[in-house]
């Protein structure tokens, strides 16, 4: 299946809800928010499921308005001082269907005025999770580095997220592999301008990134104990 393509006017309405992120403009501006922004990301997650079955048959492109891949609008603002209650940015979370939240393997697409990008791996792992990705590390050095220095992965991606500035309790601080062992984070993020999302075929623009990404997640499944 194919998508429509995104159009600019995504953007526009994200550079507005960014000017005036209050809800009183939000309630007033919500059928335009549907048209322009929801309608067109759930078109694309229903399209994108096809090839993601080819990457792998255990993540779900999930079209439903509310649970499914696309991140709701809302913020949580109980714990933050930021109070603006809208995000400025739209991001669908392909997750793996053992995933109960974004902390699983998944793929991700992240759209911002400005600010864009496409990714996959594992943010945030609880502590028994990144423990059995470190060990994997560990255990498997070679298929790590393999995997991290091909040219496909190389040439599409950048690891991101938070690491530790100390090596963490139990491992070499010696271990050739120590800087990935300090991460807290394992995603590879590739940036693209924002003009890359409205053009007709970034449908499969999106699909060659996962693919380049997949051996990496495949990785993280085996550490964490699904299938891929």
């Amino acid at each position: 299946m194919s998508a429509q393509p995104i159009a600019p006017a995504l953007f526009d309405f994200l550079r507005a809800l960014k000017a005036n992120n209050e809800r009183p403009w939000f309630e007033e501006n919500k059928a335009r928010y549907r048209a322009e922004v929801q309608d067109p990301m759930l078109d694309f997650i229903q399209a994108f499921a096809e090839p993601l079955a080819e990457i792998s048959p255990h993540f779900r492109a999930d079209p439903r308005r509310n649970g499914g891949s696309l991140f709701r609008i809302y913020r949580d603002t109980r714990f933050s001082k930021d109070k603006t209650p809208y995000k400025t940015n739209v991001g669908a979370h392909f997750r793996h269907e053992a995933g109960k939240d974004a902390h699983a393997p998944g793929f991700y697409l992240h759209l911002e005025p400005g600010t864009c990008f496409a990714g996959c791996g594992v943010w945030h792992p609880d502590g028994a999770t990144l423990a059995r990705i470190r060990d994997a590390i560990v255990e498997r050095p070679q298929e790590w580095t393999r995997i991290t220095t091909s040219g496909d992965f190389c040439g599409t991606f950048r690891l991101a997220g938070e690491a530790l500035k100390r090596p963490p309790r139990g491992y070499d601080p010696d271990h050739p592999l120590i800087e990935d062992l300090k991460r807290k984070d394992f995603v590879a993020i590739t940036d693209f301008p924002e003009d890359e999302a409205t053009r007709p075929d970034f449908l499969d623009r999106f699909a060659g990134i996962a693919r380049a990404g997949a051996d990496l997640t495949a990785f993280l499944c085996k550490a964490v104990g699904v299938p891929f």
